[in-house]
């Protein structure tokens, strides 16, 4: 694996990925609408061959293959990886490899790549893209689903306010937006410029919005925003009085949402598209 991408692979092998894998249905249920609405844009044809990139535990690939495609999933973390494994154990349509897609060696044999929410943690993604070019057939495309910014996204900006007063100061030096992360692409001009570099030609850009739904009540929200989310790593190492008093605040803010079905608030994505 690429050591350009070592952080990344250190963090997708901790506990932010046995979490994942331990709250999988709340996950699948979270992100089910946005994966039914990227798979049918991505217009699976049987038997495409497709890459999905940064696969997780296997649930957008499963719903290619049951589309009639022939799936690579390809993702660095270990726990997540094993999970794909035990789902696909008696789909031929699909295999799953543990590899860096910004350096592993592709043949040029894939009708498409796809993505949700896989691509935006590489260390430099033009070369990411580059590599994953070679992987398509002259007639190849693209589809994935990223991230808009923060401000797009107030089921993620919300709670984050809310424990904002007890959580450590910012550095001094505000971070780099574009550094890997989920939000590396929520410039649309830099997502294009990206894609555009590493080659790609017809490169669309457009504007998905969402709803999301945060389990059926405010016990399920808590357990994805204290354990996978954004907030879980701010949370992670702070002294137990302030995490305490974070995790309250956060509730509280929350609880005032929930309408009884559940809560949820608005997001925004972007869906990228090109053609090799």
């Amino acid at each position: 694996m690429s050591a350009d991408n070592s952080d990344q692979i250190e963090f997708w092998n901790g506990s932010t990925a046995t979490n994942w894998v331990a709250d999988e249905e709340l996950m699948d249920k979270l992100l089910a609408p946005l994966s039914r609405h990227v798979v049918a844009r991505a217009g699976i044809k049987p038997d495409d061959a497709v890459i999905d990139i940064g696969c997780g535990c296997g649930g957008t690939s499963m719903a290619m293959a049951e589309a009639g495609a022939r799936v690579l999933g390809i993702d660095v973390s270990a726990p997540m990886l094993a999970r794909a494994r035990e789902h696909a154990a008696s789909n031929d349509k699909l295999e799953f490899i543990e590899a860096d897609a910004q350096a592993h060696a592709f043949e040029a044999q894939f009708d498409l790549l796809f993505s949700r929410f896989g691509v935006m943690f590489f260390a430099d993604p033009v070369a990411a893209f580059t590599n994953l070019r070679s992987a398509l057939k002259p007639t190849g495309r693209l589809c994935f689903i990223c991230w808009q910014a923060m401000s797009e996204n107030p089921w993620l900006a919300a709670p984050m306010a809310a424990a904002q007063p007890f959580l450590p100061p910012p550095p001094a030096e505000a971070p780099d937006p574009k550094a890997p992360g989920p939000f590396s692409f929520a410039d649309p001009d830099h997502l294009s410029g990206v894609l555009t570099n590493a080659g790609f030609s017809d490169v669309a850009v457009e504007a998905y919005p969402v709803e999301m739904q945060l389990g059926e009540n405010l016990a399920d929200a808590m357990a994805f925003y204290t354990r996978v989310g954004p907030l879980s790593g701010a949370l992670a190492g702070m002294e137990p009085v302030d995490r305490d008093a974070a995790v309250a605040a956060v509730a509280e803010a929350l609880g005032a949402l929930d309408s009884g079905s559940g809560i949820a608030l608005p997001g925004g994505c972007w869906i990228a598209t090109a053609h090799r």
